[in-house]
């Protein structure tokens, strides 16, 4: 065997490492979840665990689904991404196939498996934002340049939020307007440019809240929740009320009284206001520093692969963060009351069979690309010691001719300058070195 195939074996057995970071932030995340589930639960249903034991069958079931999405090759899901959009469309359409789909309170989001219910948007962000990351690898040049190549993943989110809305699901709507936007901008998108259709959008948002009374009292309600504290201003209030019985250290865990029926959803929308009540400021910054670390990893992750011409890999870390990072934050602002109830979970603590089990497939996802990452690192590695060991002592004192030096200056120049006239020299997405 010739030293070049036995190197390439060599670069085949070596595999990678998961982010410990991210595994970690993930684990805690979850493991307070499951705490907090149990605790906020206790007394909605006659049996105290019933509302643990779902979620721990649901987190059961998210492990599953993140430990085979860990172990499945990126590229290979990239090949199929035009699979993935059809899968969109058709998770959102089916919630209105008689006998399929299942309404609750009016809205028509879930369908029924029999066992469970399960609610298809959660599904859909997944998919689109493995799609979303595939197109701006195809078309990176095109997104800079051009507006058709822009405008086509907008029109295909205007579609999605279209069928969101006659479910209806404005929280998710929204959600996934934030994530496009910004993996547009990321994808190398002039601002410029994004911001003429988020302007155009603006009023029909604005209308659609105006149109629709029960929209619009969400909003008077959190503009004065104290208006009508009974009414349309109850579950703000008492969030607001149990946040504010936390203070610096909390009540101590299983002691709150906001969630002995008096606030409702406290399993699962406002499941950080009861955190806040039994755990105070001090669980509330935990509970933060742990996001902001997930977060953050996935931003971190993102740059390292875009730096290593990852595309792919980077996109998907950055969706999956912006996803997670987007949806606390609304969920934290809602209980808060610095934003209008949207309906949307705390991701990895809040009960929700859907929500657990997608975002567990979500962190499964991120961890791949960390492994894939670390993989491509370690290769690089063997690579570069190869070639250092390999190269003659004089190749490495001999001077470059002047003609040569000219002869691959301009040869770098053409590769830089490759492509249509109107395309611009891109400029990947850049915030900073991180250590």
């Amino acid at each position: 065997m010739d030293d070049t195939a036995r190197q390439a074996t060599r670069l085949e057995a070596i595999g990678g490492h998961y982010d410990k970071w991210l595994l970690g932030a993930a684990v805690a995340l979850a493991s307070l979840g499951i705490v907090m589930v149990a605790s906020s639960s206790i007394a909605l249903t006659q049996s105290p665990f019933y509302y643990l034991t779902r979620h721990l069958v649901f987190i059961g079931i998210g492990l599953a689904l993140a430990a085979v999405a860990m172990r499945v090759e990126l590229r290979e899901i990239e090949k199929y991404n035009h699979l993935l959009l059809l899968g969109c469309f058709a998770l959102l359409v089916v919630v209105f196939v008689p006998g399929l789909g299942s309404t609750v309170n009016g809205a028509r989001r879930w369908i029924n498996l029999g066992v469970a219910k399960f609610q298809t948007v959660e599904a859909v962000k997944v998919l689109y934002i493995v799609w979303l990351s595939s197109y701006l690898v195809r078309f990176r040049d095109e997104v800079n340049a051009t507006w058709q190549a822009m405008l086509k993943p907008v029109g295909v989110v205007g579609v999605l939020v279209v069928l969101l809305l006659l479910q209806p699901d404005f929280g998710s709507s929204m959600l996934l307007l934030g994530i496009t936007t910004c993996m547009l901008v990321l994808g190398g998108a002039q601002l410029k440019r994004i911001v003429l259709p988020v302007l155009l959008m603006l009023p029909a948002l604005v209308l659609l809240v105006i149109f629709e009374p029960y929209r619009m009292r969400r909003v008077t309600s959190f503009m004065d929740p104290w208006e009508d504290q009974l009414g349309s201003g109850y579950q703000l209030s008492n969030a607001l009320m149990a946040i504010g019985r936390g203070e610096w250290a909390g009540v101590g865990l299983g002691a709150s009284i906001q969630k002995l029926n008096y606030l409702p959803e406290s399993h699962t929308d406002f499941i950080f206001s009861v955190i806040a009540e039994e755990l105070g400021f001090a669980g509330v910054c935990t509970i933060i520093a742990l996001y902001a670390l997930l977060v953050g990893r996935a931003f971190w992750l993102g740059m390292r692969c875009i730096e290593m011409r990852r595309h792919f890999s980077g996109y998907i870390a950055f969706g999956v963060g912006l996803w997670i990072g987007l949806q606390t934050f609304v969920s934290i602002g809602v209980n808060l009351g610095m934003l209008p109830t949207k309906g949307l979970t705390l991701p990895l603590i809040s009960s929700g069979g859907s929500s657990v089990m997608m975002t567990c497939v979500a962190v499964g996802v991120l961890l791949r690309v960390s492994w894939e990452y670390n993989r491509a690192v370690r290769r690089q590695e063997v690579r570069e010691d190869a070639d250092v060991a390999d190269a003659p002592a004089a190749d490495a004192a001999q001077p470059v001719e002047p003609a040569t030096a000219t002869a691959i200056a301009a040869a770098m120049q053409a590769g830089a300058a490759r492509g249509t006239s109107r395309m611009q020299q891109r400029v990947e997405p850049t915030f900073g070195r991180i250590a």
